[in-house]
């Protein structure tokens, strides 16, 4: 079983999955989730320190460690979205290239040609 990309999008509209991300990425980066962090880290020490119940203490250390997890999620699908934009960009422009050189026969129309087909190959 192979998974897609979830960069590569199916068309010019953005699926679900792309719009749930962004709207993730956009929160995680409010100061509302920043304030919701800091609680969360600074109501660990405070259940050493108050002696609760170690049912309470795992509660909170596994809430921290899911909430890494899904951060560290959503910053992989950002880099891969950010990497598929610039990747395309430059697609855009080495394709524009040779068009406007193509009389032009000198060593980095070569190179650049070779860089193409070697992309298209991998």
């Amino acid at each position: 079983m192979t998974f897609k990309n979830p960069v590569h999008p199916g068309g010019i509209r953005r699926g679900r999955f792309e719009q749930f991300a962004e709207y993730a990425s956009n929160f995680t980066s409010s100061p509302v989730f920043f304030l919701f962090c800091l609680l969360l880290v600074g109501f660990f020490p405070a259940v050493h320190v108050a002696h609760l119940r170690l049912e309470l203490l795992l509660l909170v250390g596994e809430s921290m460690t899911a909430v890494t997890l899904l951060l560290l999620a959503l910053l992989k699908n950002a880099e891969m979205r950010a990497e598929h934009a610039i990747q395309r960009k430059l697609d855009a422009i080495a394709g524009a290239l040779p068009a406007a050189h193509a009389e032009d026969g000198s060593q980095a129309f070569e190179e650049l040609r070779e860089a193409i087909r070697m992309e298209e190959e991998t």
